[in-house]
């Protein structure tokens, strides 16, 4: 299995995973997960003038190309209880008619329009101004495509999906120290509060943010990897749990399930992508800066995985 294949199964592994399962164990499992995930369903306010607004919604049983923006919140982590910010940003673009799927990664530090809120700042902090609308209206801009959907979990339900699953197994290629927890290189067993901080450390590590954005996508992938298990689906009732409490999506049950069932042909290839940038400092802030061709070049790449003319 692909790296970026594994990294996308991280994002929708619970809904996948428990929504295909239910077709199998019977009606209290599809009560169960049904009711979990009404409890996430948080519809969104969006902005109506972008110039890349769909004319209509985007139609899942007509398998049309979709598009959904992925957030980690930090909200839960150290105690935060504010609105928070999105510190872990990807767009995964989604086509049946390809049998393909694309998951582009974005620094959380990227130097954007904040779209409704008329300054330009970190793209994590659009999250913290308006929500998850804010931020899916100033990536669809960014991006320049529409973006349909948004799956958004907070750290601290990262943390509960790590202990729900009963821990789970990274391969660490770096030695670091971080909130009273050591790591070194090799296979590493990670409870919640280690895999919170083994996902948190950037300045010791030579990539900095990048490197901070590999770790979590290893943590997720062990998530995923303990949910597909036969061990991780009879502890379905501790993952739904950490699920509803922290995850929230604008998709109800009956969207979701149409995407893991119908959509899976395109989950066969998946490829992985970084919009990268150039690091700079602005009134002592330091941003990240996309060039213009780094810019077009993922946009393109995003366009054609949607089947949206240039």
């Amino acid at each position: 299995m692909s790296k970026g294949k594994k990294i996308f199964l991280i994002i929708l592994a619970i809904i996948v995973v428990l929504i295909v399962t239910v077709v199998g164990i019977g009606a209290k499992f599809y009560t169960d997960v049904s009711s979990a995930f009404d409890k996430t369903y948080e519809p969104v306010q969006r902005e109506k003038k972008l110039d890349n607004q769909r004319e209509t919604p985007v139609d899942l049983t007509k398998q049309e190309s979709v598009s959904i923006l992925l957030m980690g919140i930090d909200t839960g982590d150290l105690g935060r209880i504010e609105q928070g910010r999105s510190d872990t940003i990807m767009v995964a673009t989604i086509s049946p008619e390809d049998n393909q799927t694309t998951v582009v990664s974005i620094a959380r530090d990227t130097y954007v329009e904040i779209v409704g809120h008329g300054t330009q700042d970190k793209i994590n902090h659009a999250y913290a101004f308006g929500g998850a609308a804010m931020s899916m209206d100033t990536i669809q801009k960014y991006l320049d495509i529409p973006i349909d959907h948004y799956i958004s979990i907070n750290m601290k339900g990262l943390k509960q999906l790590v202990d729900a699953v009963g821990g789970i197994e990274v391969n660490n290629d770096l030695t670091f120290s971080q909130d009273g927890h050591d790591f070194v290189i090799g296979k590493t067993k990670l409870d919640g509060d280690a895999a919170l901080a083994y996902s948190r450390m950037r300045y010791e590590d030579p990539n900095g943010d990048y490197g901070r954005q590999e770790r979590q996508r290893k943590i997720v992938e062990g998530i995923a990897k303990k949910a597909l298990s036969v061990d991780g689906v009879s502890k379905y009732q501790s993952i739904l749990g950490a699920v509803e409490s922290n995850m929230k999506t604008d998709m109800d049950f009956s969207t979701m399930k149409t995407l893991a069932l119908d959509y899976r042909g395109a989950f066969n290839t998946v490829k992985q992508d970084q919009l990268k940038g150039e690091g700079f400092m602005q009134d002592g802030v330091s941003y990240q800066r996309v060039g213009a061709d780094e810019l077009t070049r993922v946009q393109t790449e995003l366009k054609d995985q949607m089947n949206i003319e240039n």
